[in-house]
C-alpha cells in the first residue's frame, strides 16, 4: 500500500551560474505556480545571507512576491533565523503577509544564523548570546498573533489575531525539544543534516504537549529529489547540488554549478564521504525509483509530511522534477 505521505516545496531561490538573482526570485514564483497547480500543499522559502547562490535573503519580501502569483497552496518560510531579528518585526511581516494572503502563511523558525560569522555580525552587531533566549523570543513572537487585549500597548499592526501558523525547525535535538514543550509542529533539515533525524524524531513524539496550535505531534522531514525520465539523467541533475556542497564546505559559496557527468567518481574520498553522510536523505532517479524512494523514507520514518528541494541548475529540468515526483506519488499531493 502507498505511504499516505503529503508533499511540500523547499524553495532556496538558487541563482545558477550565468543567471542572476532576479531571475532566481522569477523563477521561484514560477515554481510556485507550477507545484500549486500540481497539488502540493506548502512552499517555503529559507533565509540565507551572503550566500552568492541563494537569492531568498529578504525571506518575507521573496514570500510576497511569490504568495501573489499562486492561489491555493501555504506559503511560508522554512526558515525565519529568529536570532537575527526582533520578535515584533517578524511578527509584523508575516502578520502583513497573514492580512493579504488569510489562511495561507507558515511561519518556520530556527535558531541557526542562516550565514557566516561576519554576515552574523552585520545582521545582530554582536554574537552575545543567551541558551535561553531563543525559546523566550518564540514565546514572544507567537504573542504577538493573539487577539489584542483592551488597553494592550505594544501590538504587532499587522499581526495580532491573524491566521499564522507556527512550525519549530531544526538539525538537532534541540528544536525537537523546544516544539515538543510548546506543542509546535517540527520540521527536521534531513536534506543536509541527516545525522540526528531518527533520535530528533522520538525526542519529539515522546515528549509532545498538546497546545491550543496542535494537539498531536506533526512532524515534516527535508529530502532532496532529483527526478527525471530516467536515473541516469536524475544523476546528473544532481551533480549540480554536489558540486555546490563541496565548494560550500571548502569554504568556496558561489552560484549553482551546471551538472557535469561523473562528478562524484572524481571526487577524493574525503569529499565523497561528506556527500554520502551529509546528503543521505536523497532520492534521485526515474519515476519508479522516486516513488519506491519516498515511500522507503515515509515509511522509516513516519512522517506526516516530506518537505522535497531540488537545485536543479535548469528552470525546465527543475519544473519537471516536480512534475514526475507528483505522477509518481500522486498520494503526496492534493486532487
Amino acid at each position: 500500500m502507498q505511504a499516505m505521505v503529503a508533499l511540500s516545496v523547499l524553495d532556496l531561490s538558487p541563482i545558477p551560474e550565468g543567471s542572476n538573482a532576479g531571475q532566481a526570485l522569477r523563477h521561484s514564483r514560477d515554481l510556485a505556480r507550477h507545484v500549486d497547480a500540481l497539488g502540493y500543499r506548502r512552499f517555503w522559502m529559507a533565509e540565507h545571507h551572503n550566500m552568492p547562490g541563494i537569492a531568498s535573503a529578504a525571506t518575507a519580501v521573496a514570500l510576497a512576491h511569490v504568495a501573489e502569483g499562486t492561489q491555493r497552496i501555504r506559503i511560508g518560510a522554512g526558515g525565519i533565523m529568529l536570532p537575527n531579528h526582533a520578535p515584533l518585526v517578524i511578527a509584523e511581516q508575516f502578520g502583513t503577509l497573514a492580512a493579504l494572503y488569510p489562511g495561507r502563511i507558515d511561519l518556520g523558525l530556527g535558531r541557526a544564523p542562516g550565514t557566516d560569522q561576519i554576515a552574523a555580525q552585520a545582521l545582530r552587531r554582536n554574537l552575545a548570546s543567551d541558551a535561553d533566549e531563543f525559546p523566550r523570543d518564540v514565546v514572544e513572537l507567537m504573542s504577538y498573533f493573539r487577539p489584542a487585549e483592551p488597553g494592550q500597548r505594544l501590538q504587532a499592526v499587522p499581526g495580532a489575531g491573524e491566521e499564522v501558523e507556527v512550525w519549530m525547525l531544526g538539525s538537532s535535538t534541540f528544536g525537537a525539544q523546544l516544539a515538543a514543550y510548546l506543542g509546535l509542529p517540527y520540521a527536521f533539515a534531513s536534506h543536509f543534516a541527516p545525522a540526528q533525524m531518527t533520535e530528533a524524531i522520538r525526542i519529539y513524539r515522546e515528549t509532545f504537549r498538546p497546545s491550543e496550535r496542535l494537539r498531536s505531534p506533526y512532524v515534516m522531514l527535508g529530502v532532496n529529489v532529483f527526478a527525471a525520465e530516467t536515473d541516469a539523467q536524475a544523476r546528473f541533475l544532481f551533480s549540480s547540488l554536489q558540486q555546490a556542497f563541496v565548494n560550500l564546505r571548502r569554504g568556496r559559496p558561489g552560484k549553482l554549478p551546471p551538472p557535469v557527468e561523473g562528478f562524484e567518481e572524481q571526487l577524493d574520498p574525503h569529499a565523497r564521504a561528506i556527500l554520502q553522510h551529509s546528503l543521505a536523505c536523497s532520492v534521485v532517479g526515474g519515476p519508479e525509483t522516486v516513488r519506491r524512494g519516498i515511500e522507503e523514507l515515509a515509511e522509516r520514518t513516519g512522517a506526516d509530511e516530506l518537505m522535497v528541494t531540488a537545485q536543479i541548475h535548469d528552470h525546465a529540468a527543475r519544473l519537471q522534477s516536480f512534475q514526475v515526483l507528483a505522477e509518481a506519488h500522486p498520494a503526496g499531493v492534493a486532487a
